[in-house]
């Protein structure tokens, strides 16, 4: 990606260090902890009313599995299972009532556990031992596993790279076992539940 397009979508996504000191321990329950292509800056900012961006950090005794298909990415889709010794790493964000209900949309979670992930509460570090308590996306059905496009592990990886995740971590997302879309992606259509409803939260207000 070129560097220009970069500070573009940057922008959308609140970095400023006025509003990371600004979380405290009562505003932890709001904190969202993206490891998969809600990393990506130009999806979490066209889902959510400008996140704020708080830190990188580290799930441990977990690991990135891909498995179910995507017929927008046509292949496997993310989430994580326990794994002692393995660390999953991604990006915290400060998410308003009103985004993590646009955001359950996208992600198909549901009050009722019949959606496609369910919310899951955990404790993440940042790279200085940091603690946060967390909420994060894990699919409530995990079938056999499956290998994601290429196009859509570009797409991670791009997040991973814009968000500055470690370099082995990001190496060895590179390296994991692909295959390529069979038609052009993403597809949007009535599978992705998000974009069926309307929901973008480019025009929103915070």
């Amino acid at each position: 990606m070129a560097q220009g397009s970069l500070i573009a979508i940057s922008s959308l996504v609140d970095h400023s260090h006025a509003l990371k000191s600004a979380v405290s321990e009562a505003r932890m329950k709001d904190l969202y902890f993206a490891y998969g292509s809600n990393m990506n800056l130009s999806q979490i900012s066209s889902r959510c009313s400008r996140p704020v961006a708080i830190s990188t950090a580290c799930l441990k005794d977990h690991r990135l599995i891909f498995c179910g298909h995507s017929d927008v990415w046509d292949g496997g889709i993310e989430t994580v299972e326990p794994a002692p010794g393995e660390d999953v790493w991604g990006v915290l964000f400060s998410l308003s009532n009103m985004n993590w209900e646009r955001l359950d949309l996208w992600q198909d979670a549901r009050m009722d556990g019949g959606g496609l992930y369910f919310h899951i509460p955990m404790v993440v570090a940042d790279m200085q031992g940091h603690e946060y308590y967390v909420r994060l996306y894990k699919k409530d059905v995990q079938k056999e596993p499956t290998n994601p496009s290429r196009e859509y592990l570009d797409f991670i990886v791009q997040g991973a790279i814009e968000n500055g995740l470690p370099g082995p971590y990001i190496d060895a997302l590179k390296a994991r076992t692909t295959k390529p879309a069979l038609y052009p992606v993403p597809m949007r259509g009535s599978t992705d539940l998000g974009w069926a409803a309307g929901v973008s939260c480019l025009d929103c207000a915070n």
